[in-house]
């Protein structure tokens, strides 16, 4: 196969590629005009991915959002979609890798056979104008997905309408996913977050009310875990309310703030596809500075407490964590900014708070099938990033109805989750525990199971959860008397 590749560049010359004039048409008739794009840019992005490899070209472009359907060529539709399954499996790409790629799939000649792949690999000598290129495919792209909504709601409007509020709703929403697929880098240090934070709990102490948002830090789990390590899957489930957001939250703080166990800051990413940034920076300041969190929403605090979230502001502002609140993002999506920070800030731990929430490539799946892919994606991330990685999860009802503490089995929608993971925790109330009498007390114990542990011990921890600071700490027996 080298040998008819190589026949077939002797006869092609490796060109800087032109980008022709879009928006020709046939005619005046605007539904015969040619949709906006340039086979140039798009064969020099496909040559980038060959010419380096793979990782970072299509690193790049899942960080842009660009897939298959974002090339206006069928064809190179088809070999990105070969290039995007080859970086999952971790294959680098060359023409030799790609021709037998799509051979094997039976899509070598619909694309031009080994003549047109030459003909791409040729187009450029070198990479270095990618960002170019992967810009002017995307903004095409997203061009043309504009001209088709517009289209549709032009014929949408010649048609009687019952209801043109909804309508005119419809057609926002759709423009709005355009305008929300561009790229976005938003992930932001900490500081931006607190500082966001400060400001809202300086209106909430004016406005009184009218405002309302690798040490584990646990020394019994550290105990039975030796903390946690790189390349393993953590695990945080348990049923709404029940704190998985603030374990979450506090391992990353012990993460994040030296101390006597942790000597050095780790620097840690947390995707949050729940709560805002500003939020988390909330009850992160809050927790933190030991202030309580129902107070200050009511507007009401001593003078004690505001010292204390400015003290915690402070000490929080330049700590190593970046907030990653994207409200839809896919686990490509995720690796490929985990991946990207990972190369700026060497990450010591990701946090993801929680897996149900993250989006899928395929909706058409079934549930189930969903995901086990998220949760490959996620240990996969683990291991090429060699990094621990949290995941907060949800249990499902079984647990409440039989009235009985929680096992592997209730992990909701996959039995795939309990493979990939190397450390499974679960959160429960106290065995026994009423109700009502946990409703009345601010400081209560939590269980906390260790489901699964790939290298070690299961067992029971207990914590004490302060509902007021919405913070774990490591429990006393002085708990029960409260």
């Amino acid at each position: 196969m080298a040998t008819a590749l190589e026949d077939k560049n002797s006869h092609s010359k490796k060109t800087t590629p032109k980008i022709q004039p879009v928006n020709q048409s046939a005619s005046s008739d605007p539904l015969v005009r040619i949709p906006p794009h340039s086979i140039e840019c798009e064969q020099a992005l496909l040559a980038c991915s060959i010419f380096e490899g793979g990782q970072e070209s299509i690193t790049a472009c899942i960080q842009a959002k660009i897939q298959a359907s974002s090339f206006y060529k069928p064809a190179h539709q088809t070999i990105f979609q070969v290039f995007l399954e080859l970086y999952q499996e971790g294959i680098p790409i060359d023409e030799i890798i790609l021709c037998d790629k799509l051979k094997a799939k039976g899509q070598l000649e619909a694309v031009g056979g080994y003549a047109y792949i030459s003909e791409i690999t040729n187009r450029i000598d070198t990479p270095a104008h990618m960002p170019h290129y992967l810009q002017r495919v995307r903004d095409l792209a997203l061009v043309r997905r504009l001209i088709r909504a517009s289209t549709n709601t032009i014929e949408q409007a010649y048609t009687e309408q019952e209801n043109v509020e909804v309508f005119l709703e419809s057609v926002e929403q759709e423009i709005f996913k355009i305008s929300e697929d561009r790229i976005s880098d938003t992930a932001k240090p900490l500081k931006d977050s607190i500082d966001g934070a400060v400001g809202l709990v300086h209106k909430m102490i004016q406005n009184r009310g009218a405002l309302t948002g690798i040490t584990t830090g646990f020394a019994d789990l550290d105990k039975m875990t030796s903390g946690l390590h790189p390349q393993e899957m953590i695990v945080v489930a348990a049923r709404p309310s029940m704190g998985k957001t603030s374990i979450a939250l506090n391992i990353a703080e012990a993460a994040i703030m030296a101390s006597d166990r942790n000597k050095i800051a780790v620097p840690t990413l947390l995707f949050s596809l729940e709560m805002s940034a500003e939020q988390l920076a909330m009850r992160l300041l809050c927790s933190y500075g030991r202030v309580d969190l129902q107070k200050l929403r009511d507007g009401f605090l001593e003078k004690q407490a505001e010292s204390d979230l400015a003290r915690a502001a402070k000490a929080l502002r330049n700590a190593p964590l970046w907030i990653d609140d994207s409200g839809y993002i896919t686990i490509l999506e995720m690796r490929a900014k985990a991946r990207r920070l990972h190369a700026q800030k060497a990450l010591g731990l990701i946090v993801i708070d929680y897996l149900q929430l993250i989006s899928v490539t395929d909706p058409r799946m079934q549930r189930e099938q969903q995901i086990s892919e998220i949760s490959r994606g996620i240990k996969s991330m683990a291991k090429e990033l060699n990094v621990p990685v949290i995941v907060a999860a949800q249990l499902n009802r079984e647990s409440e109805k039989e009235k009985r503490q929680p096992r592997l089995s209730d992990l909701r929608e996959s039995g795939a989750i309990e493979q990939d993971a190397d450390l499974v925790l679960l959160i429960s109330r106290k065995k026994d525990f009423d109700d009502e009498e946990e409703r009345l007390l601010n400081v209560v114990q939590r269980d906390l199971i260790v489901a699964k542990q790939r290298n070690g011990p299961v067992g029971l921890i207990h914590l004490a959860y302060n509902k007021c600071l919405t913070r774990f700490e490591n429990y006393s027996p002085e708990v029960d008397k409260f």
